[in-house]
C-alpha cells in the first residue's frame, strides 16, 4: 500500500506541474502575435490541457481510494473540498478559451489571412490569467491538507 500511495502521489504531482506548464504556455503564446501557427499550437496545447486535467482527476481518485490516508481523510476535510472547488473553477474557466481556440482554428483553416479579433483575444487572455491565478492556490491548499488542516 505504501508503494501504491507513493506512485500515485508522484504521478499526481507530475501531472499537476505539467498542467501548470500548459497554462503558462498558453499564457505566453497569447502574449505575442497570433498567427495561424500560433493558433495551431494553442489548439494542440489546449488538448494536452484537457488530457492532463482528466488524468489528474483519475489519479486523484486513485489517491482517495488507494492512498494511505484513506477516503475518510478526504471526504470530511474542508480544505480538500476547497481545493476541489478551485480545480473545478479553473476547469470551468478553461471552457471559454478552449471554445475560442477551436473557433479560431476552424476560421484559420478556412481563411489563411484570418486575424483573431482583438476583443476575443483580450477576453481569452483574461480567462487564462484568471485560471493561472486560481491554479496557484491549489498547491497552497494541498500543502495545508497534507499537514492535517481541515479536519
Amino acid at each position: 500500500m505504501e508503494t501504491t500511495d507513493l506512485v500515485l502521489a508522484i504521478f499526481h504531482h507530475l501531472l499537476a506541474f505539467s498542467l501548470a506548464g500548459v497554462i503558462a504556455a498558453e499564457f505566453v503564446l497569447l502574449r505575442n502575435e497570433i498567427t495561424p501557427g500560433t493558433i495551431r499550437r494553442l489548439a494542440l496545447i489546449d488538448r494536452h490541457y484537457g488530457l492532463l486535467a482528466v488524468l489528474i482527476i483519475l489519479v486523484g481518485v486513485g489517491r482517495v481510494f488507494h492512498g494511505l490516508k484513506g477516503w475518510e481523510f478526504y471526504v470530511y476535510n474542508w480544505v480538500f473540498w476547497t481545493k476541489m472547488a478551485i480545480f473545478a473553477a479553473v476547469g470551468l474557466l478553461s471552457i471559454v478559451p478552449t471554445m475560442r481556440f477551436i473557433a479560431w482554428s476552424r476560421q484559420a483553416k478556412a481563411n489563411a489571412s484570418y486575424q483573431v479579433p482583438e476583443t476575443e483575444l483580450a477576453a481569452v487572455r483574461r480567462y487564462i490569467w484568471l485560471e493561472a491565478l486560481l491554479f496557484l492556490a491549489i498547491p497552497a491548499f494541498a500543502a495545508a491538507m497534507a499537514r492535517g488542516y481541515g479536519l
